[in-house]
């Protein structure tokens, strides 16, 4: 029985990286098929919203030690909303569009390292060159940067679907041409590393808002909410027409309703229960997998051309990503039960950053001033 409690983090991992590598064949053949992709996003976070609002009002019913919610905490998850979901999710969006599923989702594999990178600007980390883990953590980061420039700038020779067409998915589901030509291949990798920048900026700004507001389920639906708005105005400032706003095909809605629920909503509670069990370097050491699902789905439902030189960056890029995690695992001290707070599930990237236990991390951030939703 206890073989079975240690596995279920496992297949729960394995199960969330095929939800994932949906999420990314789902999102490019939304766009693909015509849908604007920065409605996309608003409709999938909206749909997020939907899902975990009541469950976030739910849990807290009947609480008399609920989180409140000042000026502080709401202006920190105004931000963590705008620049990690809406401009986050708009720049890989574009991207995936522009490029392909399995470049976007090996670019994601960049974010540990940038997370990195950005920490120690802001000193948060620190780096000893006689240590091997702080080794491990710049050579892996100048891996994982390495690989991304090499797939954005040396394609190389086509391995697999060498044909300029995409093919057509269950009569036409996917049967739309659209990003990955040549000419804008660099501009659709400058926005997956955009995304990736976000990305890495909304883990270190979960710090302080798990120190301000403890509540992760209602922590998740503001962020949702918020998005949606946010994302809103800005598809109504740049796209003047309405017509956008209205899904052209049932398999478009279709698209929004798996990555809103599924995508944002299910998995967030699966990943937050896994990291919960294992922590969150158990729970990174399962994304490249995700690359390697999308890559060969994509090759057979989208027909995605394959390249050397994106198998070579990806791998580099994966490689990097072990070394990182690997010097950061170094960091990480085991949670007792004198550690546990309830505010301590909420830090789920948190060890990234800093080199304290939990407890230690939030008391410290509390004294100063998000998994992919």
């Amino acid at each position: 029985m206890g073989k079975l409690e240690d596995m279920k983090p496992v297949m729960a991992m394995l199960v969330l990286q095929f939800t994932y590598a949906g999420v990314n064949l789902f999102s490019r053949a939304a766009v693909l098929q015509g849908m604007n992709p920065r409605v996309f996003v608003v409709y999938r976070h909206a749909m997020a919203t939907l899902f975990i609002a009541p469950v976030a009002f739910l849990s807290r019913w009947g609480k008399s030690n609920r989180a409140s919610m000042g000026l502080k905490s709401f202006s920190l998850i105004f931000l963590a909303a705008l620049v990690g979901v809406v401009i986050n999710q708009n720049m890989y969006t574009e991207g995936l569009y522009l490029v392909s599923a399995s470049i976007a989702s090996a670019m994601a594999n960049l974010v540990p390292a940038i997370t990195f990178i950005m920490a120690y600007a802001l000193r948060m980390e620190h780096i000893n060159l006689r240590s091997l883990r702080s080794i491990a953590k710049i050579v892996g980061t100048i891996l994982c940067v390495g690989g991304a420039i090499i797939m954005a700038l040396l394609r190389g020779p086509k391995l697999l679907n060498n044909s300029n067409e995409h093919l057509i998915l269950l009569g036409s589901m996917f049967g739309y041409g659209g990003g990955g030509h040549d000419n804008n291949w660099i501009i659709g990798c400058l926005f997956l590393v955009g995304s990736c920048c976000c990305w890495a900026f909304w883990l270190i700004l979960q710090v302080p808002m798990a120190a301000n507001y403890p509540d992760c389920i209602s922590l998740s639906a503001w962020m949702c909410f918020l998005a949606s708005i946010q994302g809103a105005a800005l598809t109504l400032f740049l796209e003047r027409d309405l017509s956008v706003w209205i899904p052209n095909t049932k398999f478009q809605l279709g698209c929004v309703i798996y990555t809103g629920v599924i995508g944002s909503g299910i998995s967030f509670f699966v990943q937050a229960w896994c990291i919960a069990r294992k922590g969150p370097v158990f729970s990174a050491m399962f994304n490249p997998l995700c690359t390697v699902l999308v890559a060969i789905l994509a090759a057979i439902f989208l027909h995605e051309e394959v390249y050397t030189g994106s198998i070579a960056g990806a791998i580099g890029v994966v490689i990097g990503l072990y070394f990182v995690l690997w010097g950061k695992a170094k960091d990480i001290a085991p949670i007792t039960s004198e550690d546990k707070l309830p505010s301590s599930k909420i830090d789920l990237e948190e060890p990234l950053l800093l080199n304290n236990s939990p407890t230690d991390n939030i008391k410290e951030a509390s004294g100063t001033d998000y998994v992919q939703l």
